[in-house]
């Protein structure tokens, strides 16, 4: 486990990166797309939001949501990154809507610097980005 220190400029300077971005995207998409069909299903989305657990939990603690809500939640996730109305989301579409996502963390994070402690294989975009940060500090 590894401490890293990261700003808003730590994560424009990774999503300006189109390289390291695509790749990590696109990596990302491929771990997600569970069929290997080139798209992500409603479901396949739906299951990578719910393993982040960012909606049933706060500060560690189990939050009881209705399972009608989540439902809601998660089908206006997917009408976002589903930009075409096609009914799933192609790679393309998620590589728009990531970096929308990193865009908005980077504006939230301003210049006020965070500490996060990560996991040396947590594959998270964040991490990567400080991955990236630090690669372009070292001699």
């Amino acid at each position: 486990m590894g401490v890293v220190i990261i700003d808003g400029s730590t994560v424009r300077a990774f999503v300006g990166d189109e390289e390291q971005f695509r790749k990590s995207v696109d990596e990302r998409f491929a771990a997600l797309d569970l069929n290997r069909d080139g798209v992500l299903s409603r479901c396949e989305l739906r299951k990578a939001f719910e393993s982040m657990r960012l909606i049933e939990a706060d500060f560690g603690v189990d939050v009881a949501t209705p399972p009608q809500e989540l439902t809601r939640l998660y089908d206006s996730i997917f009408e976002r990154f589903d930009g075409d109305g096609s009914g799933t989301v192609d790679l393309e579409e998620f590589r728009s809507e990531m970096r929308k996502i990193m865009l908005a963390i980077a504006e939230g994070l301003g210049s006020c610097p965070i500490q996060m402690a990560l996991e040396d294989d947590d594959p998270s975009f964040l991490k990567r980005a400080a991955d990236l940060e630090a690669s372009k500090a070292a001699p």
